[in-house]
């Protein structure tokens, strides 16, 4: 059985990454990419799905783990009766091949150890060739198209479709192991020195680090989150994966899981904010440039997200071999939600290059042809009905806030033509802009209630609406601001936290959740707080969400209030860049504390 979600932690090599169990097990990996087929899928299914443990042979007394400073080498402590063990894991930054290295050194004492290797390409269900090389120095596991190659000096067998091995480590000991992924019609790839490894991958965290410019409080769970995020960019195009998992449910037991291995483009202005805020430009620029190549071409085919080349196409099918995270099903893979109409993506698009110019970054000479095609084409389908954010499967409707990212996609194209003299039709976009507020203040507001709403017509409520006045929609100091928090506060609220759906959505008395609380929504509300002026209530909610990450840092997409756990796929970008901008805003109110925090529009 696989952990909890929060019990995993995080590696990677800018590529792809890995979760390892507080356990010692490595259950989850796509390899070579983070798009590419899983070769250890334990998580969504058992060990026999693939998974590489390595833990002591005992009882163990009690574990601890902490990454080595500001890096992505984890560092899990394991005590027994005998003697301490610790044990390394990372990838080093790509270079011509992918590599896991695991490194068990003895800290006290003498430990038994055992390693369990089990390779289950395709997912979870097709099991390799497994061989010695010609020279005998490593493994090999072939299948298909993929190869991966173990050195080790410990001596291995096969067992029941498994490599195994036990071994001891005394105390001042090293044993590594490294596992590397090759083309299985390429010659095998070559060893790399585990310990050179270490040193170099320390010191490329540790230098990338040293750009942060953040210097306010929580610092460590900023930098953290900044490390997570640098850890899901794919380093060859510069794309941000939501995060390295599918399936993972946001409800334990539901169908609510989905494959978030993709880039979205909903995402595009808080990432983009998040690293400039940071002082990391070159990795703001790389984004802002996979966002133009993505985008390219009809503004009418543009999506809501990518693949991390800019792949299209993401078909959506149900590996029905694999049982699902403790039972929820389906496991899907791909993301039939590529294919919606999104309105809000427009506007973050068009908000991301407009912050971008406000920031010097050195855009592409085709940004702006770009976004004049796309607001030539939002000029025709703004007052279509889309699927919203959040991805609704079903009729299409009026969502509020879809709309009113339709209004930042004008108001920020003039505001970047005014500043930058940029050729455009200003007249026709600032009277289409007045046109959408008046659209969005007289359908989608509710004098009675007192509150704007999800979708024109409905009385239900959405965590999405506590973004209108980060965006510059309306002015916190509007009462149907006002209104619409304290709305959200009194129906979306559960313990402290934010759902981002309406509970009296759900056809049942009860009116149960469909899902987890939404962390990157509990941090909006935040925000919605600083703007207002109510500091303290943004830092409670703030200080919540901080004390549910685990003990390494890490935060998925959402929280189960009744079970006290985390769900949804993890590390979730969202949640970590909401964090960094929550973060960031509190400090700067702080500092200004007779001035609120910025709006988008101002950045």
């Amino acid at each position: 059985m696989s952990c909890r979600i929060e019990d995993y932690a995080l590696i990677g090599d800018c590529e792809t990454a890995a979760l390892v169990g507080r356990n010692g097990a490595i259950d989850w990996l796509c390899w070579p990419a983070f798009d590419s087929d899983a070769c250890f899928a334990a998580l969504l299914g058992d060990h026999s799905n693939g998974r590489w443990l390595i833990e002591p042979r005992g009882e163990v007394t009690a574990t601890s783990r902490r990454y080595r400073g500001d890096s992505l080498i984890l560092e899990t402590r394991f005590e027994t009766a005998t003697g301490t063990v610790e044990l390394i894991d990372f990838m080093p930054p790509r270079g011509s091949a992918s590599d896991v290295v695991r490194l068990v050194r003895g800290v006290s004492g003498r430990v038994a150890m055992r390693m369990d290797l089990i390779i289950r390409f395709g997912f979870g269900v097709e099991i390799p060739w497994v061989k010695r090389s010609d020279d005998r120095s490593a493994l090999l596991a072939i299948c298909g198209q993929d190869m991966a190659v173990l050195h080790t000096a410990v001596q291995t067998r096969g067992e029941n479709m498994t490599t195994v091995a036990e071994f001891d480590v005394a105390a001042g000991e090293t044993i590594p192991f490294a596992l590397t992924y090759g083309a299985s019609h390429l010659p095998v790839p070559r060893p790399i020195d585990p310990d050179q490894a270490l040193a170099d991958t320390e010191a490329f965290w540790t230098e990338w680090a040293r750009r942060c410019t953040y210097r306010g409080e929580h610092r460590d769970l900023v930098m953290r989150s900044l490390i997570t995020l640098k850890a899901l960019t794919y380093g060859p195009t510069g794309g941000i994966v939501a995060a390295p998992t599918t399936s993972l449910p946001e409800k334990l037991g539901g169908w609510r899981n989905w494959d978030y291995r993709f880039c979205w483009l909903r995402d595009a202005t808080f990432t983009l904010l998040a690293l400039m805020n940071s002082g990391y430009t070159e990795e703001a620029l790389a984004w802002h440039n996979w966002l133009l190549r993505a985008a390219a071409g009809a503004p009418a085919h543009m999506q809501i997200m990518y693949g991390i080349m800019g792949q299209r196409r993401l078909t959506e099918w149900e590996a029905e071999w694999l049982p699902g995270y403790e039972g929820s099903q389906p496991v899907r893979i791909g993301n039939a939600a590529h294919a919606q109409l999104q309105l809000d993506v427009y506007g973050e698009l068009i908000d991301a290059f407009h912050q971008a110019r406000m920031t010097r970054l050195k855009l592409d000479d085709g940004t702006w042809a770009l976004e004049c095609a796309v607001l030539d084409h939002l000029t025709d389908v703004w007052d279509q009905p889309d699927h919203g954010i959040w991805e609704r499967r079903g009729d299409g409707r009026h969502y509020v806030f879809s709309k009113v990212m339709t209004w930042v996609a004008f108001d920020r194209a003039i505001k970047s033509a005014e500043r930058f003299d940029l050729k455009a039709p200003l007249e026709r976009w600032r009277r289409l802009r007045e046109t959408i507020h008046r659209d969005v203040c007289d359908k989608g507001y509710d004098a009675d209630l007192g509150c704007f709403v999800e979708s024109y017509g409905s009385q239900l409520l959405d965590a999405s609406l506590l973004l209108l006045p980060a965006v510059g929609f309306l002015p916190s100091s509007d009462q149907r601001i006002s209104g619409t928090i304290a709305a959200i506060e009194q129906r979306l609220m559960r313990d402290g936290f934010v759902l981002r759906h309406d509970p009296r959505e759900v056809s049942s008395e009860e009116q149960q959740p469909i899902e987890g609380a939404f962390l990157a929504c509990t941090l909006w509300l935040a925000d919605a707080h600083v703007l207002a002026g109510d500091i303290a209530k943004a830092e409670a909610l703030f200080e919540r969400v901080v004390a549910i990450a685990n003990d390494v840092g890490l935060l998925a997409e959402e929280y189960d209030i009744e079970t006290r756990r985390q769900t949804g796929n993890f590390p979730q970008a969202l949640t970590h860049i909401a964090l960094i901008n929550t973060a960031q805003n509190l400090s700067g109110a702080k500092k200004t504390s007779d001035k609120p925090a910025k709006q988008r529009s101002e950045s």
